[in-house]
């Protein structure tokens, strides 16, 4: 059948894990439920928290708020489907919403890839060139790398959306994933798939990569300015303003370096079993990182702690 069939198929439908027993069901909903709500509390007090203080008004800080938004954006286009098939046993999606979905999906993970460069590219200069870093790491230029983050990142989700778009969709509808990925989708074309499978590992090496070693670069930077330190003290306060990044960047990028690479040299999972590392690469760090905001971070701590001893005192004063 050639690409320029017109599709069967109007809707799909997302199976979600194959393997899920329905008496599972209930549980599994209320568990993405919990994460869905734990990630839209934790990610708007952090940003209630840099509206309202001027202190965390600075460029690592934009940054962050950008990869909150980010965050906010893509559990909200995965997780409320996924949730929809287990509690009400709905899992279809028209198909434009579906590539719609897909776009979204693939779009937030480069922006997230590419902020994370930034934020790795803010602590490098911060820490080998301090006396250099507002001048080097004004608004102005801090607002052209996050401008810059989102628009790049228009590029390889257009182009999987151009090509995947008009290919002939005519056997099953059945998409076995949580969202609509590019790979779940185009294996249900009518065609050899391969030709369009292997640009999508390509951008999504380049994106990966390409912001890895970035980071990779940025942190070697900073690890060598740090052990020049001669005080013990003053190398332990220095890498603990990295630890956060750190621990953000970990879980973003090796799980998902892992899943790439074992698809493409033949390590075999069970389909649940590849779900699940994809749900948590997905969903954990949007729900985690506001607690390493605000848990590993000073500042934060210190303006968080501010505003409940405030609140403490408005309170009691309001009962007197």
């Amino acid at each position: 059948m050639s690409v320029g069939n017109v599709s069967f198929i109007k809707d799909f439908v997302i199976v979600g894990f194959p393997g899920l027993q329905p008496h599972y069901y209930g549980l599994v909903s209320a568990l993405l439920f919990f994460v869905y709500v734990f990630t839209l509390v934790g990610n708007a007090i952090f940003l209630g928290l840099f509206i309202m203080s001027r202190s965390l008004q600075k460029p690592v800080y934009y940054c962050i708020v950008n990869l909150v938004v980010c965050d906010v954006l893509f559990s909200t286009t995965t997780l409320p489907k996924i949730i929809s098939r287990y509690w009400f046993q709905d899992g279809s999606i028209s198909f434009m919403g579906c590539f719609l979905q897909m776009f979204f999906v693939h779009y937030f993970g480069s922006v997230t890839a590419r902020l994370l460069a930034v934020m790795a590219i803010d602590r490098y200069a911060a820490i080998c060139f301090p006396l250099r870093y507002h001048s080097l790491m004004t608004n102005r230029n801090v607002f052209i790398l996050i401008l810059g983050s989102w628009l790049l990142g228009l590029i390889g989700p257009l182009m999987m959306i151009i090509r995947a778009y008009p290919l002939p969709y005519c056997a099953s509808n059945y998409i076995v994933h949580c969202y609509c990925d590019h790979i779940a989708i185009t294996t249900l074309a009518c065609t050899d798939r391969e030709e369009y499978s292997y640009p999508a590992f390509i951008h999504a090496m380049i994106v990966l990569l390409g912001s890895l070693a970035v980071i990779v670069f940025s942190y070697c930077a900073i690890i060598v300015a740090v052990l020049r330190i001669s005080s013990a003290q003053g190398r332990m306060k220095t890498f603990s303003t990295c630890s956060p990044q750190l621990i953000i960047i970990a879980l973003f990028f090796l799980p998902r370096c892992f899943n790439y690479l074992s698809s493409n040299i033949n390590i075999k999972f069970s389909t649940d079993l590849r779900l699940v590392i994809i749900m948590m690469y997905s969903l954990l760090p949007p729900m985690i990182n506001p607690l390493i905001y605000c848990l590993r971070t000073d500042e934060v701590m210190k303006v968080l702690r501010k505003k409940i001893q405030r609140k403490k005192i408005d309170t009691k004063s309001g009962k007197t």
